[in-house]
């Protein structure tokens, strides 16, 4: 395997007060993936992409990227890394164009208009290039944001919240810009309070809390391992008891004995979902008919809740 893009050890954060941001954080990011970290509010994802980016100085810990040490060498993998925030922090009265040669100009790359245009239009934005940031939408202002992170081609790019406060149909149109991104060799680390991101996005996600990452695994595998699958079957006629056969499953009976209720296995088809058809089979065998199945595989944002045993994240 090659060696990470970025390569975070024993990384702690501490503010004054004693409260601790960041506590020894290990993490290793790899070329060309998308990686979401969720967590809940006050978790430490944005300090900790802050540490990455230069706007927190850590108190301990090492943070390698591109081979560069970041407390050292922090110019030449700066100017490869990008930032799109999560609060809207840029100069209102700026035009969009201005605001993305800027950018372009920041990080000491050569002027290049033909692509800050080509950025500009796969963002929709090339038609509102030089109205001022204040008339926009609040979706085109997280697109200009996108466009100023992207202007000096960023090789790793952080997205913290990228879609916050955009509709439903916005958010689905960054989704594929994103993905476009990946195709183009951009690795992307992101943090999202819509958890239906991460799933539909990521390689693999990263669960933070109280400053420690708690788990870390490829998407798939981590929904396979962590996740159960539930089925509600709607019996034709009320059981009493079960019988020892369908007494054997992971099942309880509830509705006044009309509902056999199924929980177990892991998600997937070689799981919990294979119990499911054994089970299916023994009712017929019972000679227990039923009318209705529904079979349910945990979410991402089951596993998350699950693990933090809490409510939304942030």
């Amino acid at each position: 395997m090659s060696e990470p893009i970025l390569s975070i050890r024993g990384l702690t954060k501490t503010y004054k007060g004693g409260i601790r941001a960041l506590d020894k954080v290990d993490l290793d990011i790899r070329a060309g993936e998308i990686f979401a970290l969720l967590g809940p509010n006050g978790a430490g994802k944005t300090t900790l992409i802050g540490a990455v980016c230069g706007l927190v100085r850590p108190t301990g810990g090492t943070m390698t990227a591109f081979g560069h040490d970041l407390a050292r060498d922090w110019r030449a993998a700066r100017a490869r890394i990008g930032l799109v925030p999560q609060e809207l922090a840029t100069d209102m009265f700026e035009t969009v164009w201005r605001a993305v040669t800027y950018s372009q100009g920041l990080f000491g790359k050569p002027y290049d208009a033909a692509r800050l245009e080509e950025i500009l239009k796969s963002l929709s934005l090339w038609d509102k290039k030089d109205a001022q940031i204040r008339a926009l939408s609040g979706g085109m202002k997280r697109r200009v944001l996108i466009a100023k992170a992207l202007a000096h081609d960023p090789e790793l790019l952080f997205l913290d919240e990228p879609t916050a406060g955009v509709d439903v149909e916005l958010r689905k149109g960054m989704w594929q810009q994103i993905a476009a991104l990946k195709e183009r060799g951009v690795t992307i680390i992101l943090t999202t309070h819509y958890i239906e991101e991460a799933e539909e996005m990521a390689d693999r996600v990263g669960i933070i809390r109280s400053g420690r990452i708690l788990m870390v695994d490829e998407k798939h595998a981590m929904m396979e391992r962590l996740g159960t699958t539930e089925a509600v079957i709607d019996l034709a006629a009320p059981l009493a008891a079960l019988p020892p056969d369908i007494a054997a499953f992971p099942v309880e009976l509830g509705e006044g004995g009309r509902r056999l209720i199924y929980r177990g296995g892991s998600a997937g088809e070689g799981g919990g979902r294979a119990e499911v058809a054994q089970l299916t089979q023994a009712l017929t065998r019972a000679g227990i008919a039923y009318t209705t199945l529904d079979i349910h595989d945990s979410s991402l944002e089951d596993i998350f809740v699950g693990l933090l045993g809490e409510g939304e994240p942030a």
